[in-house]
């Protein structure tokens, strides 16, 4: 029973991938169909954010109440419902609509099934589900590509997306009795639960959410201004602009498969030690100011690889950092750090690459990853005594 959980799991991640690159490669049609400007993506991805911090916060509250496999089938439930809204949406107000509940689903499955994986299987699988992550990521462009490319037009993208989600929210409600004898099993030990007011009193929370904050900011700056950094400044071409920053992506996919072979044997900790380390390695190679493009595209595939383990390692570490008791609350407080940071930061970079210059990319990536090992550290040292 419990390998036909972990299955269905692993499917659920899979899920939360899917939604998430969507609306970047479709939009290009998109705003030229809706007669819309380009910048509106951002009022819809900010809808979409705002949907998935409320949830996030919320998910400790919805999953003590409903329990984790009932929170992830409604999360993906509204999920699927909101693609097909996308599908059958012919204005932008009809889009900014549809978002909300497109959030609300995004933010409540992430922080449930992180915390249910966190409480319930190893780290090795937490590294391995966070690929999977990466793999719906990487289908849900290609499937979208395939329809505008045949000529079947970006709804009909959504629409075949929102049928996968569908067909897994049925999967999900039917697997809801395996769900449940794992959490009569957990409920017996959490009696003691601050909820979400009294997890920002303890000790060590602020820490993991700057780094959380920082994290995600770091990877998502890396990935979105990438290309723009490597062709405008460094005059790379930009086929092998985007082939790198693709590669970025690979590098974090590909390190996370690997990190699961090895995530046991070396433990949350020393994980995300090494892979702080080898983000800020990789982020300096991008800073060296030398003619050749070599080390900025190698640095690239590096801080990928490192940023690999440190977003899985640390939600896995929770329970042990703070109590079984309040992981939810402290993973739905991550996931709420993580969505800011992965939405207001890349905007900002933008921001101060208009005013100051793009080539300021690589040191506004290093300072992340300076202040990420830091507060990484300073959690390690809050938690000591728990430990």
């Amino acid at each position: 029973m419990a390998s036909l959980l972990i299955a269905i799991i692993y499917m659920a991640f899979i899920s939360l991938g899917l939604p998430d690159s969507l609306l970047g490669s479709a939009w290009p049609v998109m705003y030229a169909e809706l007669n819309v400007p380009l910048s509106y993506m951002g009022i819809i991805s900010m809808i979409i954010a705002l949907g998935t911090i409320f949830s996030s916060l919320a998910s400790d509250f919805l999953t003590r109440k409903l329990g984790a496999g009932l929170v992830t089938a409604i999360s993906v439930f509204m999920t699927a419902a909101a693609l097909f809204g996308f599908s059958a949406a012919n204005s932008f107000t009809a889009l900014c609509i549809v978002a909300v509940p497109y959030g609300l689903g995004a933010g409540a499955v992430d922080a449930a099934l992180n915390n249910y994986v966190a409480l319930h299987f190893s780290s090795k699988h937490m590294s391995w589900l966070h690929c999977f992550w990466g793999v719906g990521a990487s289908v849900s462009p290609y499937i979208m590509g395939i329809c505008l490319t045949g000529g079947l037009g970006w709804q009909k993208g959504y629409f075949s997306v929102s049928m996968l989600q569908i067909l897994l929210t049925v999967i999900l409600f039917l697997s809801l009795p395996l769900w449940k004898k794992r959490n009569d099993k957990a409920d017996k030990h959490n009696t003691n639960v601050v909820g979400l007011k009294g997890a920002f009193k303890i000790k060590g929370v602020p820490f993991v959410m700057a780094a959380f904050f920082c994290y995600c900011a770091l990877e998502s700056t890396a990935g979105l201004w990438a290309s723009s950094y490597l062709s405008e400044y460094r005059g790379t071409s930009e086929e092998t602009a985007a082939m790198f920053a693709s590669l970025f992506y690979f590098g974090i996919t590909a390190g996370r498969f690997a990190c699961g072979f090895i995530a046991e044997k070396f433990g949350d900790k020393r994980l995300i030690r090494i892979g702080v380390c080898t983000a800020a390695a990789g982020v300096a190679m991008i800073l060296m100011p030398l003619e050749t493009d070599i080390f900025a595209l190698t640095g690239l595939v590096v801080t990928g690889i490192g940023c690999a383990p440190i977003y899985p390692s640390i939600i896995h570490s929770t329970p042990d950092n703070f109590g079984k008791e309040n992981s939810q609350s402290i993973i739905g407080i991550q996931m709420a750090c993580a969505y800011t940071g992965t939405t207001l930061m890349p905007t900002f970079f933008g921001v101060l690459a208009d005013n100051a210059g793009i080539f300021l990319y690589p040191v506004y990536l290093l300072i992340f990853a300076l202040i990420l090992g830091a507060m990484s550290e300073l959690l390690n040292k809050a938690t000591a005594k728990r430990l």
